[in-house]
């Protein structure tokens, strides 16, 4: 059933905008925080998920593991410093029960390295579960239309 109401789609639009509003500006230790706390996220390719190929480029489950990914970013991990300029469109909502949505949108994401050369980094589509009434991530797979990453994939998508 296609969702009709204009706030709920105005709330979910909310949800993608805040979402990559975070990761763009930096923000990264607000990330878990849009997702339940199992909420699970996957970046897979387009090519491996029409294939139903179950080898994901990331994996995470839970607010937990989320928060462990960033805190291994921000003091473990070495990779020359990037931003993200993500832009979201497309956005389809559909109501699965009284407590769930599932949202389609499709993104382009740009990346900025230090040098300020700007780069397409990735494009493809967010597939989610989205709880209602609170409007938190369930579920975020982000499948990605390339299969080639031309560096090690450190910020989330």
């Amino acid at each position: 059933m296609t969702v009709t109401n204009f706030e709920l789609r105005l709330r979910v639009e909310d949800l993608h905008a805040r979402y990559v509003h975070a990761l763009d500006s930096g923000e990264l230790e607000r990330w878990p925080e849009f997702f339940t706390a199992e909420g699970r996220y996957r970046i897979t390719t387009a090519e491996n998920e029409s294939r139903a190929l179950p080898l994901p480029v990331l994996y995470a489950e839970g607010q937990a593991m989320l928060r462990d990914r960033i805190a291994s970013l921000r003091h473990a991990n070495i990779y020359e410093p990037q931003r993200y300029r993500h832009i979201v469109s497309g956005l389809l909502i559909e109501q699965e029960d009284a407590q769930t949505l599932r949202s389609t949108a499709n993104f382009v994401c740009l990346r900025i390295m230090e040098n300020g050369e700007t780069v397409l980094y990735a494009s493809g589509r967010y597939v989610d579960r989205i709880t209602v009434p609170e409007l938190r991530y369930d579920e975020r797979v982000v499948i990605c239309d390339s299969r080639r990453f031309d560096t090690l994939l450190a910020i989330p998508l």
